[in-house]
C-alpha cells in the first residue's frame, strides 16, 4: 500500500497494524481473490498490513480515488479499502475487466452468495445466464467489463444502505472513467436507480443519453429472468439494440 493511502486513512482516524502471515490462526478465506496475486505480486511469506475496519468519510474516499492512474492501481485500492461491509464478507468481489474491450460495460447490483465464495462477479446460475446472453450477441467476458455497485456481499444478501452505496460510488465513477464505455447495461432495479437515475419498470430497454458520451440501457437482472422467463423477450430486444449501437459507434 502506498504512503498516500496510509496518510489518507490516518486522516480518517484509521490505525494500521503490521503483522506476520495470519494463516496459522485464521482459517477464513482471504478477502482478496487468488488471481489478484498476479496483479500485486504479493508474497505471503512477507509481513502484510492488516487494516482494521474503521469509519471513513466520503470526502476521504473521494480524495483517495484521485490517486490511481490505471485500473490495476484502482483495483489494489479496492482490495485494501475498509468498507463497512468488508468485515462480514468472505472475498472482495472484484470487477471483470475486459482484456479486449468492445465498448460495452455491464453494471450489476451486489455480489451473490456464489460471488462471495468465489470472488468472481456474476457467478452461479446468474453468471451462466449472463454468459449465454452475451454469447447470443456474439460477445464474451473477454470483451465486456462487469462491475458491481458494491464489492462485498451484504449480510443475508440485503440491499446495501445509502452509506454503503455512497462509500463505493467514487470507485465506480472512477472505474467508468477509466474503462470509457460506449454503452452501459445496468442489471436490475437498484442499478437502474443508482446509475441511470431511472425506474427500471418504466424505462426497461430505453436508451438514456449522458453528458459523458456513453448511453445507458437498463435491463432486468439475470436472477429476475430465471424467475420470470417470459421477460427474456424484452431483454433480447435490448441486447440486440445494444449490439447495433456498438456497431454504429
Amino acid at each position: 500500500m502506498g504512503n498516500y493511502m496510509l496518510r489518507d486513512l490516518d486522516m480518517a482516524g484509521v490505525r494500521w497494524e503490521l503483522t506476520e502471515n495470519t494463516s496459522k490462526t485464521n482459517t477464513k478465506k482471504p478477502l482478496v481473490q487468488q488471481n489478484f496475486a498476479d496483479i500485486t505480486n504479493h508474497q505471503t511469506s512477507k509481513p502484510v498490513i492488516v487494516p482494521p475496519c474503521a469509519p471513513i468519510s466520503l470526502d476521504t474516499v473521494k480524495s483517495m480515488v484521485t490517486r490511481p492512474t490505471d485500473i490495476n492501481s484502482l483495483i489494489r485500492m479496492i482490495c485494501e479499502f475498509n468498507h463497512p461491509l468488508r468485515n462480514g464478507a468472505t472475498n472482495v468481489v472484484l470487477p471483470n475487466i475486459a482484456q479486449n474491450p468492445n465498448g460495452l460495460l455491464i453494471i450489476t447490483d451486489m455480489p451473490s452468495t456464489e460471488d462471495d465464495l468465489s470472488g468472481n462477479i456474476l457467478s452461479g446460475n446468474a453468471g451462466e445466464l449472463i454468459d449465454k446472453m452475451l454469447s447470443a450477441i456474439e460477445m464474451s467476458r473477454n470483451e465486456v467489463s462487469i462491475i458491481p455497485l458494491v464489492f462485498w456481499r451484504t449480510p443475508g444478501g440485503r440491499t446495501p444502505n445509502r452509506e454503503e452505496l455512497d462509500l463505493v460510488r467514487p470507485f465506480i465513477d472512477k472505474m467508468i472513467d477509466m474503462i470509457k464505455p460506449k454503452i452501459i447495461l445496468t442489471l436490475g432495479t437498484l442499478t437502474a436507480t443508482e446509475i441511470a437515475g431511472t425506474n427500471l419498470m418504466n424505462k426497461h430497454g430505453a436508451e438514456i443519453q449522458t453528458d459523458k458520451g456513453y448511453t445507458i440501457i437498463p435491463i432486468y437482472h439475470p436472477n429476475y429472468l430465471i424467475l420470470k422467463p417470459s421477460a427474456k423477450r424484452e431483454v433480447w430486444d435490448a441486447l440486440q439494440n445494444a449490439q447495433k449501437l456498438l456497431k454504429n459507434c
